[in-house]
């Protein structure tokens, strides 16, 4: 049975790597959103089930950038929510413009984009959050992370926020609180960190769980990670 997948935040890391995956069924029909759409282009042009969209998180029109880039959808029926911008900052050092635009892009725009593409999901959909153990209750916390994480935090609350309030409805949503994988976001938050897990790795767990999960779960907020707390 085909499917649509919409993969917010494509261009590098997790994401790219997520395309890739979803690429392998030529069944999946996959709209990958970044803001560096020339290099979405040129990393997925051997995908011809790969459609590369600009969409930048970091503005307030995130659902007029929506209707036209989306407007020839019809149906969704996974969408993940994968952007993130990080400041590693001393907490005092921050400004405004660092916790708005980590907000803006971490939760703001996350909860602008499902609005926006509620409407294409009214037969059933999952909708997959990813945040971070920073954002995850109970868990070791760095300093320089507050803007980051809190807004991490904000995501997941939202997600069982949404649960609550979708309930009575088809469409699903859960969260994973990611843990250390080796991507360009982690060397800027831990310069020389050497994680024990790639992004592929970590992309075929959540293409499987963004596939599966909703069979059985809603509202959820998972960490994935290795270590503990």
């Amino acid at each position: 049975m085909s499917k649509t997948v919409v993969v917010v935040g494509a261009s590098r890391g997790i994401g790219k790597a997520m395309v890739d995956l979803f690429a392998k069924d030529p069944s999946v029909t996959i709209y990958a959103l970044a803001r560096d759409e020339e290099k979405m282009r040129k990393e997925f042009a051997a995908h011809s089930n790969v459609h590369c969209k600009p969409y930048d998180l970091s503005v307030d029109d995130c659902a007029d950038q929506l209707e036209h880039l989306l407007a020839k959808v019809e149906h969704i029926d996974v969408l993940i929510n994968n952007a993130g911008y990080l400041v590693n900052k001393p907490f005092e050092e921050l400004s405004h413009r660092d916790f708005a635009r980590s907000y803006q892009v971490n939760v703001i725009g996350v909860m602008q984009t499902v609005q926006a593409l509620l409407p294409k999901m009214e037969r059933g959909a999952h909708i997959v959050n990813i945040s971070s153990m920073g954002g995850f209750q109970g868990t070791v916390k760095f300093p320089g992370l507050a803007a980051y994480s809190t807004s991490k935090a904000a995501l997941v609350s939202f997600t069982e926020l949404f649960a609550e309030e979708f309930k009575h409805t088809e469409i699903k949503m859960n969260c994973l609180c990611l843990g250390a994988v080796q991507t360009e976001m982690l060397h800027e938050a831990f310069p020389g960190y050497e994680a024990q897990i790639s992004p592929e790795q970590m992309a075929a767990y959540i293409c499987n769980f963004a596939l599966t999960a909703h069979q059985w779960m809603h509202g959820r907020v998972i960490p994935v990670s290795l270590t503990t707390p």
